[in-house]
């Protein structure tokens, strides 16, 4: 698996995005998020990129000053009731300990962390030992990793021992009860 693949895996990630409606109130666009209902100002997002729900399709594009969105194509001006969507961002332990791990580990780890109906864009927390062993020659520790999908609770600890040999051990558990456990081995 090489980069392209990790980032396609990723990118097609259910609620990978946040989606909502623009209005023009007192001179400043105003973002406000179909799933929670709450306000932002669409400024916090100057220069990162959205998408705009015309035609259709989605029409991706980077947000700049005065409702401007533009792409190689075309530049589109944000109407009032506009609907667009932001990609959210991972949680950054979380984002660091998926390009340390292996692509075997990796493809494992997000296709049964998706066939359990949760996203990567889940995360609500993640303790990445990793990030602590750097420098170390031999590797071993555990990871902490809490999903939440507005439905279930998924507790993951990922047990890794990287010297000699490789092993990813991943124990999935929801709040049901129900457990899963995969083990990556290679030398």
């Amino acid at each position: 698996m090489n980069r392209q693949q990790r980032t396609k895996l990723i990118e097609y990630q259910t609620r990978a995005f946040t989606v909502g409606t623009i209005e023009f109130i007192n001179d400043q666009w105003v973002f406000f998020d179909k799933e929670t209902e709450e306000a932002a100002l669409l400024d916090e997002f100057l220069h990162q990129e959205i998408e705009v729900y015309r035609m259709k399709r989605w029409r991706k594009g980077v947000l700049f000053e005065e409702g401007k969105v533009t792409s190689p194509d075309e530049v589109l001006i944000l109407k009032d009731k506009d609907t667009i969507r932001i990609r959210k961002l991972l949680v950054f332990s979380l984002e660091k300990l998926l390009d340390e791990i292996n692509d075997d580990a990796f493809f494992q780890f997000i296709t049964t962390l998706n066939s359990m109906k949760f996203s990567i864009y889940d995360c609500i927390y993640c303790y990445n030992q990793l990030n602590f062993l750097s420098t170390s020659e031999r590797k071993s520790g555990v990871n902490f990793i809490i999903f939440d999908n507005q439905e279930q609770i998924c507790n993951i600890q990922h047990h890794f021992s990287y010297f000699e040999k490789t092993n990813d051990r991943f124990e999935f558990t929801l709040n049901s009860g129900k457990r899963m456990i995969i083990e990556k081995i290679s030398s």
